[in-house]
């Protein structure tokens, strides 16, 4: 009888797991989820993994291990970082109930998120400030990074960067020698070869007021620019914001304090 009366118990103070909210985990993919996923689980581009029929356990556990940060993901650390266990356990529970990739729906606010304000810095040779270098071994790139005036003096005063800043950057594939490696100049940066293309980021007022607050770095921006000087087809802004989004308290730049110190 004690037994029983003990696991009577332990039973009845036990906390009870409760079921996953389906149509709050929707809602919640749709704010976030979708612009790379896709509304259903399908996603919107063949280097991201469609989470559509995924097992639930799994997918809860993948976003705890990009919340903690013992799975490494720039851009899903951190918007998992975002998500209460709660939101991990819905979301994983709404892609689970998805039929698979059968489907291609698309999230409302793709639109939103494709798009992009940023234009070509025509001339920024002649007006913006170089600022820093920075080689890339993986990819064997070496970028060389721009601002314009607004940005420059914002950065020295030690103030937010305001509306009208724009941070530009050339990417080259570095010079490989005969061993196939790259060329390594007296300064300690690659040589550069060819011209692949420009990144850039820029602010404008009202510029993110169409975008979900988990991704919104404020007003800003961004663009690729192939050589030709026309926005690269296929670009998500949504990895872009994401990446730059726990970077709050600098502008959301990764090079704020190199900035800071431009000549």
């Amino acid at each position: 009888m004690k037994t029983l009366l003990g696991l009577t118990i332990v039973l009845a103070i036990a906390p009870i797991a409760q079921a996953a909210d389906v149509e709050a985990g929707k809602a919640k993919a749709a704010t976030v989820c979708a612009a790379c996923h896709g509304a259903a689980g399908v996603s919107v581009s063949d280097t991201i993994p469609n989470l559509a029929a995924q097992r639930a356990g799994y997918l809860e556990a993948q976003l705890k291990a990009l919340k903690e940060g013992t799975r490494k993901n720039p851009i899903m650390n951190a918007i998992a970082a975002q998500l209460s266990a709660e939101d991990m356990a819905n979301v994983a529970a709404y892609f689970a109930s998805q039929p698979g990739a059968a489907t291609s729906a698309k999230s409302s606010l793709l639109p939103n998120i494709a798009k992009s304000a940023v234009t070509f810095p025509e001339g920024y040779q002649g007006t913006f400030t170089k600022y820093h270098t920075i080689n890339f071994p993986a990819t064997r790139q070496v970028r060389y990074y721009y601002a314009n005036k607004a940005a420059v003096a914002a950065a020295k005063a030690g103030k937010p960067l305001p509306d009208g800043s724009v941070l530009f950057a050339e990417v080259y594939a570095a010079k490989l020698g005969a061993d196939s490696k790259p060329v390594t100049g007296a300064d300690g940066f690659y040589v550069a070869d060819k011209l692949l293309f420009y990144t850039a980021m820029a602010r404008g007022a009202g510029w993110g007021k169409d975008i979900p607050e988990m991704l919104r770095n404020g007003d800003w921006n961004y663009a690729v620019f192939t050589t030709d000087k026309k926005h690269r087809p296929g670009v998500n802004q949504a990895e872009c914001l994401a990446c730059h989004k726990p970077l709050d308290n600098v502008s959301y730049t990764f090079t704020l304090k190199q900035l800071a110190r431009a000549k």
